[in-house]
């Protein structure tokens, strides 16, 4: 075991003990019952689903990622007095806290899927799809946490730009976009709209969850649009590969930024 997984571990470890991701996953738990008690256990209850994934994964990976890097200020000071390399220590700072994020995330969807005996047939791809796509931006803004704790030293102000942030991705975008094509509504717009969707993540894995649920019809012409193009293979690909780049962007910036801090 190397030293990233080492850290990785005890991080995970303490961080599973953290009464905040024992209530992250109940609150997708009780979410999804509710969901599925009230829409039955079908795909209506994943589509009430899609929105409280993307609003409340951002927000809660960007939160409580931030919030987790300066708690673990003193932790990190003592490992830098010892042999371990910067680059080490930051995957494994990443990884501790992704992946439990991801893992309780994943099981307070699925857990009352199964006891449901749901995750048959097309519901259960649907499912998939909308976990695969939760982790996927769980891992995302995770990175953008830390990029963001990393290069803001002051605690309160670095809590306010991981809001600000979430606000941007998951709220204003969208209202600059719907503005944009309110005000250019004569032009075609579909092509500039297609681009503007990979511009951010939250919309990304919005537009692919409602190809998905086959619900592209809900966006019109340009619904079309964008069922021709995620609909195909070539589109899929570019789309997970966009995904895996807003992870990988992120990350790479908040690691130099983290090896090269004067701590």
């Amino acid at each position: 075991m190397n030293t990233t997984q080492r850290i990785a571990l005890y991080q995970a470890r303490d961080a599973l003990r953290s009464r905040w991701i024992v209530l992250h996953f109940l609150a997708y738990l009780a979410v999804t019952e509710g969901m599925l008690l009230t829409g039955g256990a079908s795909v209506k209850a994943v589509v009430g689903l899609v929105n409280v994934v993307l609003l409340l994964v951002p927000l809660v990976s960007l939160v409580f990622g931030v919030m987790r890097l300066y708690d673990a200020r003193d932790f990190v000071l003592t490992l830098l007095t010892q042999p371990v390399r910067r680059s080490a220590l930051f995957g494994g700072l990443y990884l501790g806290l992704a992946v439990p994020l991801a893992v309780t995330f994943a099981a307070g969807i699925l857990v009352p899927f199964l006891v449901h005996g749901a995750l048959g047939g097309e519901t259960g791809v649907r499912v998939a799809a909308l976990v695969g796509c939760g982790v996927a931006l769980t891992l995302v803004f995770t990175a953008v946490a830390f990029l963001v704790a990393v290069r803001q030293a002051d605690r309160v102000k670095g809590i306010g730009l991981a809001l600000v942030t979430w606000i941007g991705f998951a709220l204003a975008f969208d209202a600059v976009v719907l503005l944009v094509v309110t005000a250019f509504a004569q032009y075609p717009l579909e092509r500039p709209m297609l681009v503007a969707v990979f511009l951010n993540p939250v919309d990304l894995a919005r537009v692919l969850l409602l190809m998905l649920l086959d619900a592209a019809a809900l966006m019109g012409y340009t619904g079309a649009v964008f069922s021709r193009f995620f609909g195909s293979v070539a589109g899929l690909s570019v789309s997970v590969a966009a995904l895996g780049l807003w992870t990988l962007a992120p990350w790479l910036a908040a690691r130099k930024a983290f090896v090269t801090r004067d701590f």
